[in-house]
């Protein structure tokens, strides 16, 4: 087997569970704008436990894309070319989050809040559905043919693996955000947070087993196997210390859950990056889609250097936003003039 093209196969593997460890739970969040928080004071609570993360969680995503791009070029085209239009949804989703987390407080009225508050919902969902999609289907197949191109027309990519991966992203997301938040927070949001991660766990977390249990049918490997069983074992204790109260090592508990998961799937399918529901002949594997070595080797020393440059950065800012929310920590909404009008204002 190929050194450089199966240590990056890792990598992005590493780079998607990541992601998904980071990014869901801010997801969950915006999910939970409208699902959870029952007014304005803890909607507020809610986005500023994730204010000062959620952007740099995001960049888990652009790496894991432009590691794919160039690591694996031919995996890259094909996956992004079949999944043209649920991708574009996801990059509109969003963008209409970002917005939604910037404008939302910048004028002092409900209809103007709700409104900014079902775009940071419907964003975060489409987003997690979306990634769940693509991700799913990578590991469960697109009609690819000899070329690597799709075949059918543009909804040939929707199957029943990728409403499953979907789901399992979508739910796994609400789940973290429910962890998170009874970590993050204090007060009453605290304490519903807890309480419905105790009782949503066992069904939140189906999807993303069925998604697991799916690919070791398909293509299992003894290890990979194992990695599933170790994985339930992580979600039981999980549960567990939540009704111990200990948020901390709970929400450790659930990430190291979909750690394993991750590892089972990718696993799985390794050393296929794409697999073709068309024939076996057609999978993109890591030798037949990967860069020369010669670029591999260019890509490994600068991730040497910059990938933990990036994780000591990205984890001194959770330290510096280690503390608790509360209700208590929310001043009062008022309006304000923008600036221009207050120029004006003043000179008058």
């Amino acid at each position: 087997m190929e050194l450089l093209p199966t240590i990056w196969f890792i990598a992005i593997a590493v780079l998607w569970t990541g992601y998904l460890f980071l990014e869901g739970f801010d997801l969950g969040v915006g999910m939970l704008m409208k699902l959870f928080a029952r007014n304005n004071t803890e909607r507020r609570v809610l986005l500023n436990t994730i204010g000062p993360v959620w952007d740099g969680n995001e960049v888990w995503l652009l790496t894991a894309g432009g590691a794919t791009f160039a690591a694996f070029p031919l995996w890259y085209a094909s996956l992004f070319s079949a999944l043209y239009l649920p991708l574009l949804v996801v990059l509109v989703a969003l963008i209409f989050r970002a917005v939604a987390f910037e404008y939302r407080g910048k004028v002092d009225t409900e209809s103007w809040r709700a409104r900014w508050d079902w775009a940071i919902a419907l964003g975060s969902f489409l987003a997690a559905f979306g990634v769940g999609a693509a991700l799913a289907l990578t590991t469960t197949g697109l009609p690819l043919n000899a070329n690597g191109d799709r075949e059918g027309g543009p909804f040939a990519w929707f199957s029943g693996y990728a409403v499953l991966g979907g789901l399992a992203v979508v739910c796994f997301s609400l789940l973290h955000a429910l962890a998170f938040l009874a970590l993050k927070t204090d007060g009453d949001v605290r304490h519903r947070a807890r309480s419905w991660f105790i009782r949503l766990l066992p069904v939140l977390l189906l999807p993303l087993a069925g998604w697991a249990v799916s690919v070791q049918v398909l293509s299992g490997k003894a290890w990979t196997v194992a990695a599933v069983a170790v994985a339930v074992v992580a979600a039981a204790v999980a549960w567990f210390l939540a009704r111990k109260g200990a948020e901390g090592r709970a929400f450790t508990a659930l990430g190291a859950f979909l750690v394993l998961g991750s590892a089972s799937i990718f696993g799985a399918v390794f050393p296929v990056v794409l697999p073709s529901t068309l024939s076996p002949e057609f999978n993109l594997t890591i030798s037949n889609a990967s860069s020369s070595d010669y670029t591999l080797g260019l890509m490994s020393i600068v991730a040497a250097v910059g990938l933990p440059l990036v994780i000591a950065y990205q984890a001194w800012t959770y330290w510096v936003f280690r503390r608790r929310v509360s209700a208590a920590h929310i001043p009062e909404a008022h309006s304000f003039l923008p600036a221009v009008a207050a120029k004006a204002f003043t000179k008058g």
